[in-house]
């Protein structure tokens, strides 16, 4: 076993990796708070929809949703357990998520961390299916799609992707669809776990009151060296420009919702500059968008923009996409005040002051991050998935400059790149 110590002596943190023989990379983060956290995940999410066995084969293409499908199926054991009962009994609060990169299983608690932790590690690398449970687990996914299409929220924002993207399964719904969830069988849920579950595709993250040798006694345990399965995913060409400018629905609503989307055509190869693109675009948005900033207080004070306004950019390998969310009554006249302010900020600059004060707000952001188990652990996996020391992410608020903000500014809010969604209500278009 290989180890490596990451340290940042400005935030006083620190972190261990250990390279495990069976090709698990394991994270600890010592951290004296109450509780501990746990993630084991899976560099396999909803984007990886096809594959190829060799490097030359057949191109093999999965259902949407698989991905999501597999997460679900991997709580119910052979002997018919549940692992949420056996976290429970142990007094651990269990969880999981897919998203569009990754598949994460998670516990909490405060005792019997070695037993939960070898649970985690055990339900995750032993599958069992059968025709019959995965029937049952298409009805209950099934009802779950239903719910998110009956969520104005989700499907705004999932009309917002659909209207970006041309070929990239990013536009794909995470859970899947009606039709693709019922090509799902054991068969190829056994064969998903087999390439993408994997040791050496797989982290765990362990963040609390731990010794690493603790960690690492129930991993030699837990997990066995075996021949590893080479699965190569194949991406997507897509164009840089969007496929819709615009799309809207009616839905049970009490004021218009909307989405702007923007297109981030540059995404970069190296991990690196991806963080630092991603560090820029946080900037870059606190920068225009945040509730201290002029815009939102211009469209909220004169009644046209309710509270709710978010915005946030998010990055994969070959995507990236920013994102600004509101309720307004009048969400085209929002949108058109929207790209008037970002032009007149493209044309005028950016003011030194508030660059400053956004650096200060992100950094202390940063620092209060590390006061919670849960966000230090969910953090960490982000960022060694991503190739990049979650360590170093803070520094580079400092670093970007005015004239990296001002290229992004110039770049990416462009007509070309935007797809506008828009939920009215039903008495309304």
């Amino acid at each position: 076993m290989k180890k490596t110590e990451f340290y940042s002596s400005r935030l006083r943190e620190g972190y261990t990796r250990i390279e495990h023989e069976s090709g698990l990379t394991v994270y600890v983060f010592p951290k004296k708070l109450t509780g501990i956290y746990a993630l084991f995940a899976t560099d396999f999410g909803s984007v990886h929809t096809a594959y190829r066995k060799e490097p030359n084969g057949e191109v093999i293409t999965l259902p949407e949703g698989i991905a999501h499908f597999l997460e679900h199926k991997l709580f119910e054991n052979e002997d018919g357990s549940d692992s949420f009962a056996r976290f429970s009994a142990l007094g651990a609060d269990a969880n999981a998520y897919t998203s569009y990169n990754r598949t994460a299983y998670l516990f909490s608690c405060t005792d019997h961390f070695e037993d939960s932790l070898a649970e985690l590690l055990r339900f995750v690398t032993t599958p069992h299916f059968t025709d019959e449970s995965v029937q049952r687990e298409i009805g209950i996914i099934s009802e779950e799609i239903r719910m998110t299409e009956d969520n104005p929220w989700d499907r705004g924002y999932q009309m917002m992707l659909e209207a970006m993207y041309c070929k990239h399964p990013v536009r794909l719904p995470i859970c899947g669809t009606q039709e693709s969830i019922r090509r799902i069988d054991p068969q190829l849920l056994y064969e998903c776990h087999r390439l993408f579950y994997d040791p050496s595709h797989m982290t765990l993250v362990v963040c609390g009151d731990v010794k690493t040798e603790e960690v690492m006694k129930t991993v030699d345990a837990a997990i066995l060296t075996r021949t590893h399965i080479s699965a190569q995913r194949v991406g997507t060409e897509e164009p840089e420009t969007v496929r819709k400018a615009y799309v809207d629905a009616q839905m049970q609503v009490s004021k218009p919702i909307f989405f702007m989307g923007f297109k981030d055509p540059f995404v970069p190869s190296d991990p690196n500059a991806r963080i630092r693109r991603d560090a820029a675009m946080t900037l870059l948005d606190e920068i225009l968008f945040s509730r201290s900033g002029e815009i939102y207080s211009e469209l909220f004070e004169s009644g046209v923009l309710s509270p709710t306004f978010t915005c946030g950019y998010s990055i994969g390998e070959d995507f990236a996409f920013n994102c600004v969310s509101g309720e307004s009554d009048t969400p085209d006249a929002v949108v058109e005040r929207v790209m008037e302010y970002v032009e007149r900020v493209r044309q005028e600059g950016i003011a030194d002051e508030d660059l400053e004060r956004c650096r200060r707000v992100l950094y202390s952001d940063e620092v209060r991050a590390y006061d919670s188990t849960e966000e230090i652990a969910n953090r960490l996996l982000s960022f060694v998935l991503d190739g990049a020391d979650m360590l170093e992410y803070p520094n580079l608020f400092e670093q970007i400059t005015k004239e990296e903000l001002v290229s992004l500014l110039d770049t990416l809010f462009r007509r070309e790149y935007l797809s506008v969604s828009v939920i009215y209500p039903l008495e309304q278009r």
